[in-house]
């Protein structure tokens, strides 16, 4: 999830825009050249790697549990062999040295791109989460942070990494945020982190997974065919409210319109503004999956062209799935957009709905207009967020920093390269190394299923997110071209919640229910 801090620059005075000849020679150090001074600025040396290790305790399940929480940086290493990046991390280990081997350690990020992992850590499976008014807004301080009985710590040791150019991560030396910033930049730094990780803290024999977040998904799909190409094998990849192909939503395709159906029939049902019919909801959304892919797929083929008593038929259905009215759904063509459907399903009570979560309600400064004027499930929680994690870290992990701390990196996602290199030696589009526009990584966690065949992926989805839908994974995961034994390597789980579906804390155990079970199997290889 994407996010921007805020930073109040403050003018103390002004410099002297112009030194006589006479002062710059005075000022020059030893041995400097005059065009050096002129012009050519020095790298920033290279900052040493930093850690606070503190001790804490927590109960999970009935059982005390002792761990070790580590905020610091690691460096990594560019092509040269010497520094590029500093990275932040904290990371949460039990004290169990016996099982170093068989305990499992799992690396946690957010999405954006550029965004830190602070939602993840302070609010899904970490030791502690703050708590929220979710689905209503939180507020303002003070805020309370929590013991989190639905922590994943029971099953594996947990690393909540920021990209660089977030948080506290940054370039370092010579170096530029542009080394950073882009699909496959991001990839190779976060598989020199990981190693590098592993390597000092002796990890190399743990089970591995990845736990990635809304872009983050699309890191740990062409991350982990990265790290298996570097002979680090991983045991399984979490995928927390995907995007594993950016090509869904090119003009001209309908791919988008049919991928959110199924998400706005729930979000409909959650607000009662359909029928049931005796149906329950489960049956129901496999209802609108088969209208979804079947009829409404083949009436938005025909494009303009489809007969004006079949626009008829297919608008009163997606009435009756969506809750809007027959006459708006014409007026869009039988394309709905999500902003749109924000506005328009209780446009009658002067509510809009959020993006992430639809759960969510606010108001605009009035009922008209097509789209909302900002996203209640954003602006309810960031609050929370920053402010619990910059207390927690002070108070409790005794972890403080001269850097500034982004949520969000300036100028990162505006910036961001997302061309990337197919995976594989031979595939569909052609040779290895062939470059697409935008990112499409199905592909590259498909690679990495075939060259591991033990590799396990969980899909964990909110029925309520309109960012990322959870039919259209369902379409990108089934369009992966694996062989029939590798199928059953994936599984789903569906909760009543939005993007961050720890938002709801009753969807967050159940998401600790399935996720417990997916480690005991995926640990351990077959």
């Amino acid at each position: 999830m994407s996010r921007l801090s805020c930073a109040v620059l403050l003018l103390a005075g002004a410099l002297p825009l112009v030194l006589a000849p006479s002062a710059l020679a005075q000022r020059r150090p030893p041995g400097e050249s005059p065009e050096a001074a002129a012009g050519e600025e020095k790298p920033a040396p290279i900052p040493p790697e930093t850690s606070s290790v503190t001790d804490h305790q927590m109960t999970l399940d009935g059982q005390t549990v002792h761990y070790k929480a580590t905020a610091g940086t690691l460096l990594i290493n560019g092509d040269d062999e010497k520094p590029y990046g500093s990275v932040f991390y904290v990371a949460y280990t039990v004290d169990a040295a016996s099982d170093a081997h068989t305990r499992p350690v799992t690396f946690l990020y957010n999405g954006g791109p550029g965004s830190a992992s602070l939602w993840l850590h302070m609010g899904s499976v970490g030791p502690v989460r703050v708590v929220t008014a979710s689905p209503e807004a939180t507020g303002a301080a003070p805020y309370r942070l929590v013991s989190n009985q639905y922590s994943l710590l029971d099953k594996t040791d947990l690393v909540f990494v920021d990209a660089v150019g977030t948080g506290y991560s940054r370039p370092v030396g010579k170096h530029t945020i542009k080394e950073f910033a882009g699909t496959d930049q991001d990839v190779r730094a976060f598989a020199r982190f990981i190693e590098r990780y592993i390597t000092v803290n002796r990890r190399w024999n743990s089970p591995k997974f990845l736990f990635g977040e809304s872009y983050g998904t699309t890191r740990s799909a062409a991350l982990a065919d990265a790290l298996e190409e570097d002979g680090i094998s991983c045991n399984g990849v979490i995928l927390v409210s995907s995007i594993l192909n950016y090509f869904d939503h090119a003009p001209g395709t309908d791919e988008e319109f049919i991928g959110n159906l199924p998400s706005y029939a729930a979000i409909a049902w959650h607000f009662e503004k359909i029928a049931p019919k005796g149906r329950d909801e489960k049956t129901f959304l496999t209802e609108v999956r088969e209208f979804a892919r079947g009829p409404y797929a083949e009436a938005l083929s025909e494009g303009q062209n489809l007969p004006p008593a079949r626009v008829d038929a297919i608008a009163a259905k997606l009435a009756g799935y969506t809750g809007l009215s027959v006459q708006y759904i014409k007026e869009t063509n039988l394309r709905i957009s999500p902003t749109r459907f924000r506005k328009q399903l209780l446009r009658d009570q002067r509510i809009i709905l959020g993006r992430y979560d639809a759960r969510f309600e606010g108001t605009d400064v009035d009922a008209a207009g097509e789209y909302p004027g900002y996203d209640p499930s954003s602006s309810g929680i960031t609050g929370a967020f920053v402010s619990a994690l910059h207390d927690y870290m002070e108070r409790e992990l005794k972890y403080t920093s001269k850097e500034t701390y982004y949520p969000s990196g300036p100028n990162i996602n505006m910036n961001w390269d997302r061309s990337h290199r197919r995976p594989g030696m031979f595939g569909p589009g052609g040779p290895r190394g062939r470059g697409m526009a935008e990112p499409y990584v199905a592909g590259d966690l498909a690679d990495a299923m075939r060259k591991n065949p033990h590799l396990k992926v969980f899909s964990a989805n909110g029925l309520f997110d309109l960012a990322t839908p959870f039919f259209i994974t369902e379409y990108d995961i089934a369009h992966m071209e694996l062989d029939p034994k590798l199928r059953s390597n994936i599984e789903f789980g569906y909760y009543h919640s939005g993007h961050m579906i720890y938002l709801n804390v009753d969807a967050l155990k159940q998401l600790k229910s399935d996720l417990a079970r997916f480690y005991t199997q995926a640990a351990v290889s077959d």
